[in-house]
């Protein structure tokens, strides 16, 4: 590894010279791999996305925190080490970092602590399967992802299926629009529901292709320091049929009312009793929206990089 001025902020020696030469990088959380999916699907998949990166012509930047030390681009070993449950992965958005580092942590950034430490690593795009947003009762609770206020402010373009029908959609979007972070569909003005290709919202904008979405960052980078929700919608044809989705979502906003658990701790709880009310069928369609987000991230990042 080739560190920068700061020992505990380590980049791989591929995307240091992917990024000296000029050529596209993707930044990919890692509460996926820790938080998101069950093994062995969360290696699996955390591959996949890599594969797929590299397919579209990018290099991939995996980000994590091991033992204290922040690492962009984390070797297969190393994502191994951050998925073995002994070792108590913290999960970390940006607010976390500086902590989990003194703390000498493992932990697994979130959206929001990935793409601060992508910007600060000169990485310009990211992928994921969902953005974080606002909890619903969050006029009682206060309860909104982190998410949402980092990409305010970090100029990063984030690809996403939209953020996971556990949140409050209507509400998310409203908090984008006051936050000056432009939401455009790919391929879509509908708005994504994770699981669902569409949530019900309309959107104002939508680019027809990864070079358009690459040069509407560029321009929107000329004008606001905020960052971009690319929304990717899942295949149709791999969507969680209706019905169940309806019912899978009832199921577990019980589960998480039931255990009383709030603010980080909500999504596993949610995600894991729709993992199991579905069979694993929300898994399945997790794993393939989050790889066409790779794929798709990979020709934005390479769009950009060539401009």
């Amino acid at each position: 590894m080739k560190n920068s001025e700061d020992s505990l902020f380590a980049v791989s020696d591929e995307v240091t010279t992917a990024l000296q030469e000029g050529r596209g990088v993707v930044s990919l959380e890692t509460t996926i791999v820790v938080h998101g999916l069950p093994a062995p699907a969360n290696l699996e998949v955390a591959l996949q996305c890599d594969q797929a990166v590299r397919s579209a012509g990018s290099v991939p930047a995996t980000i994590g925190v091991l033992n204290g030390k922040v690492v962009v681009g984390l070797s297969v070993s190393e994502l191994e080490q951050l998925a073995d449950p002994s070792r108590n992965a913290a999960k970390l958005s940006a607010r976390d970092i500086g902590i989990a580092i003194t703390k000498s942590l493992y932990g697994a950034t979130t959206v929001a602590g990935t793409i601060s430490i992508a910007h600060r690593a000169g990485i310009s795009v990211m992928a994921t399967g969902g953005l974080g947003g606002v909890h619903r009762d969050a006029q009682t609770s206060f309860d909104e992802s982190a998410d949402l206020s980092a990409l305010s402010r970090t100029p990063v373009l984030v690809v996403a299926s939209g953020v996971k029908s556990i949140l409050d959609i209507p509400a998310t979007l409203e908090r984008l629009d006051s936050l000056g972070v432009p939401v455009v569909g790919y391929k879509t003005k509908q708005f994504p529901g994770f699981y669902r290709s569409d949530s019900g919202y309309s959107l104002d904008w939508d680019v027809a292709s990864a070079i358009e979405a690459a040069a509407a960052f560029a321009q929107h980078r000329n004008f606001s320091s905020s960052g971009f929700l690319l929304a990717n919608p899942v295949d149709p044809a791999k969507q969680l049929d209706g019905v169940l989705h309806a019912e899978a979502l009832q199921s577990a906003l019980a589960k998480a009312e039931q255990l009383g658990v709030s603010g980080k701790e909500v999504t596993p709880v949610l995600l894991a009793e729709f993992a199991r009310f579905t069979s694993g069928s929300s898994v399945q369609v997790n794993t393939d929206l989050v790889v066409s987000n790779a794929t798709l991230a990979g020709e934005v990042a390479a769009a950009l990089a060539s401009r």
